[in-house]
């Protein structure tokens, strides 16, 4: 069994309300030393779950209480993302050596699922499909995967483009995956029923993408760190459009969400500290900036919880943090 311990939050809460926003950000501090705590996932009892990319663990903070537990993981599993199974299984992506992971949090037992090629070294962002798949990015491998939970089957599709550093991830209604081609001016997409991949370069060549989302008109959203824009693919028309962030060409935006009401939420990295930006996608504008109180370093990941309006995401200040959305 893997070694389980629980911690209180440190007493120190950090907080900012931006009041032209209506956005209010609380961070927890990780009770774990510079142990890069990121990508939280909240499951159906409201623990917030994270790893610790560089303590090889995965974690739970209970909200109320501040109260953590950690579940230790093997040496070199470098854990870089999870997400949460309607069981409560715990799945997180083993970056540093070649696996997929599932801890059972009542146990801490962990069941690892390596890839079958070993050039897929590094799974990155894990994200769920409506029939209950596991798609996933494997960054410098250069694959997209799907791991079906019920059989442990894992398939890879390569990237034809060399070097493409497959990114961020999401899925829509349809099964489909989206995903960012960091290392390229390109998105992708995989037909499920085929898994052929397509690759959809922008019409910039400069522009590296580095995570997407979907709204509800089918649209998919993206984030280009190298030039500060935001944009908009259209898979109907297959057309781009896109606006230029408030922090400009140097705002290096990096973790996004999009929350229930269609606005695509994002963070400005290259400013110090990062800001938590909103852009209202029916309206077309964008809604204020929220400054992360510990400053953020860099904030990597985010994902919306429908049914309590809050953004949650982890800092490389080494907290855990929740926007509370207006």
């Amino acid at each position: 069994m893997r070694r389980m311990s629980a911690l209180l939050a440190l007493p120190l809460l950090l907080a900012a309300e931006a009041p032209f926003s209506g956005v209010e950000i609380r961070e927890w501090p990780v009770p774990y030393a510079e142990s890069r705590p990121r990508d939280p996932y909240v499951g159906a009892d409201g623990r917030v779950w994270f790893v610790g990319q560089r303590g090889n663990y995965v974690a739970s903070l209970e909200p109320a209480s501040g109260r953590f537990r950690r579940y230790e993981l093997e040496a070199g599993a470098l854990p870089h993302n999870l997400v949460v199974g309607p069981d409560g299984a715990v799945w997180y992506a083993g970056n540093g050596n070649g696996h997929i992971g599932r801890l059972d949090p009542a146990t801490g037992e962990v069941r690892r699922f390596p890839m079958p090629d070993a050039a897929a070294r590094d799974p990155h962002t894990l994200v769920f499909a409506p029939d209950g798949d596991l798609w996933f990015t494997v960054q410098g491998g250069n694959f997209v995967g799907r791991l079906t939970p019920a059989s442990g089957e894992v398939r890879l599709v390569r990237v034809p483009t060399e070097r493409a550093r497959p990114y961020g991830i999401v899925v829509d209604d349809a099964g489909r995956p989206w995903l960012n081609l960091f290392g390229t001016n390109k998105l992708a997409t995989v037909d499920p029923a085929t898994m052929r991949l397509t690759e959809l370069p922008l019409p910039r060549e400069g522009a590296r993408t580095r995570r997407i989302g979907l709204t509800s008109d089918g649209a998919v959203w993206y984030v280009d760190y190298a030039e500060g824009k935001l944009g908009r693919y259209d898979p109907a028309a297959r057309t781009f459009r896109e606006w230029e962030m408030p922090g400009g060409a140097g705002a290096r935006p990096y973790a996004m969400a999009v929350d229930d009401r269609d606005v695509v939420w994002f963070v400005e990295t290259g400013a110090e500290p990062n800001r938590f930006v909103g852009f209202d996608t029916r309206a077309g504008r964008f809604t204020g900036a929220t400054p992360i109180p510990s400053g953020g370093g860099s904030v990597r990941h985010m994902v919306f919880h429908a049914p309590t309006r809050e953004v949650w995401f982890g800092t490389d200040a080494n907290t855990v943090g929740r926007a509370k959305l207006p």
